[in-house]
């Protein structure tokens, strides 16, 4: 065997070694689009055999930052712990990083009432609060994207470890780029919460069969909270109720695959929003909701910790404080059903975040490249969300209907647009004005809001 040839095995069978437990693609199968860690060998112009490698990692820089402070900002305290090992592995990379291309971090908490205003303020002025900087889409894109304030980073986001693709290439683009990164994996995870206790003591179905059937969709759904709308007392009144919340306008939309803006047009009439709007109507017309008490926003919350109430649409971060205060019930976790133009079941945002850097900022090659040598590890989790998820809950059904929303997200943008009415329009439709009312009223004026917005 040749000396070249030798050296090339070698490397071969190191990359192989080395990446072997990296999660490149979360397709079992082959893609045509995801890098394959190979190697090809050639010959140069002088006739020497040649290798080159296809690596999904960022090749080392060598750069010195002359001691800089990078300045982090979030709505909170954005400081790499050492509650987990994953963390850990974040932390050491990120010191070794420190002492190699020489620069101090510094992580700046924001109240989040005051977040989007004064980061705004200082990206118009051209002295932004940070070096890295977290953003809401509802306000970046394309908001501050069209005035020239922040780096597009697509090109430097190319490692699947490291960074959300989804989110850069995806979520956080405005005419073809990507302008905003970050290296969680995970989605929030939004859905219904259920009460297995009242279930069981009103003799029905176990919810978890309709998923398991697949027949957890619009009709089953309905099905269930007239069920449990229960006089269980024999006394004249409901003392059992289905469903905690009366208005469920951004969950039908999101199970009927569908949303009330689409790019800089608005989307009331396409068939699929008009669809999700009517059920939302059908369970006010009906009076399938537990009633209003008069309470606030955290009404349906309320409702759903006396226990006498079926289900409760609500975040993953909310499930853990009604475990804390209903420890006499077994609380299990649901998709929301899916309606007549899905095939999946989803999860949303109507706030979703990322991290940005602004055009003021110099070399964000530099930062992007850091902040992927920080968040490239081996984790110790076989999927994302892993640890929050097997903390959070306790049934093993509960864990996978989880994961099974974790990759199908979709955002909403309709906040995206400061004049677009939509408690207005929510409210209207709660109150039991028919679909084809509001949208009658609020079409044009949904589109003149965008078009403030993109400047059509």
């Amino acid at each position: 065997m040749s000396k070249w040839k030798a050296i090339i095995l070698c490397i071969f069978l190191f990359a192989l070694t080395a990446c072997g437990n990296a999660d490149v693609s979360q397709d079992s199968g082959e893609d045509a689009d995801a890098p394959d860690n190979s190697e090809e060998v050639g010959e140069d112009a002088t006739g020497e055999e040649t290798t080159e490698v296809d690596d999904y990692q960022t090749p080392e820089m060598d750069f010195d930052l002359g001691g800089r402070t990078i300045k982090i900002v979030a709505w909170w305290d954005m400081t790499i712990g050492e509650d987990n090992p994953d963390s850990i592995q974040r932390k050491q990379n990120l010191e070794e990083l420190m002492e190699k291309h020489n620069f101090e971090v510094e992580y700046i908490a924001i109240d989040y009432g005051e977040y989007q205003e004064r980061v705004t303020a200082s990206l118009l002025a051209g002295e932004p609060i940070g070096d890295i900087v977290r953003l809401g889409k509802n306000y970046t894109i394309p908001a501050l994207v069209q005035q020239d304030l922040l780096w597009p980073v697509d090109e430097y986001t190319k490692n699947e470890n490291a960074f959300n693709q989804l989110v850069t290439n995806e979520l956080f683009t405005y005419e073809g780029r990507g302008y905003a990164f970050t290296d969680d994996q995970t989605n929030l995870i939004q859905g219904f919460f259920y009460n297995r206790t009242l279930m069981n003591e009103l003799g029905m179905k176990p919810l978890q069969e309709y998923v398991d059937e697949d027949d957890w969709n619009w009709d089953t759904f309905m099905e269930v909270i007239r069920e449990a709308n229960q006089d269980t007392n024999n006394d004249g009144s409901i003392d059992t109720w289905g469903l905690a919340n009366r208005s469920l306008v951004q969950q039908a939309l999101i199970a009927n695959n569908t949303a009330l803006t689409d790019g800089d047009q608005q989307n009331l009439d396409e068939p699929a929003t008009v669809a999700a709007l009517n059920i939302v109507s059908q369970i006010v017309n009906q009076q399938l909701a537990r009633p209003t008490e008069g309470g606030d926003w955290t009404e349906p919350s309320q409702f759903f910790r006396q226990g006498n109430t079926l289900l409760y649409a609500g975040a993953l971060y909310e499930f853990n404080g009604f475990q804390d205060d209903m420890p006499e019930y077994d609380l299990g976790f649901l998709p929301f059903p899916k309606g007549p133009n899905a095939t999946e079941y989803h999860t949303f945002e109507s706030a979703l975040q990322a991290i940005t850097i602004p055009k003021s900022v110099d070399n964000p090659e530099q930062l992007v490249y850091l902040w992927e040598k920080i968040h490239d590890i081996d984790s110790i989790y076989d999927y994302p969300g892993q640890a929050a998820f097997e903390s959070t809950f306790t049934n093993e059904e509960d864990i996978e209907n989880a994961r099974m929303v974790a990759s199908n997200l979709i955002v909403l943008d309709h906040f995206a647009f400061p004049n677009l009415q939509y408690w207005e329009f929510e409210s209207e439709l709660i109150e039991g004005t028919s679909v084809s009312t509001v949208i009658e009223k609020y079409a044009a004026a949904f589109q003149a809001a965008i078009d403030e917005v993109y400047g059509n």
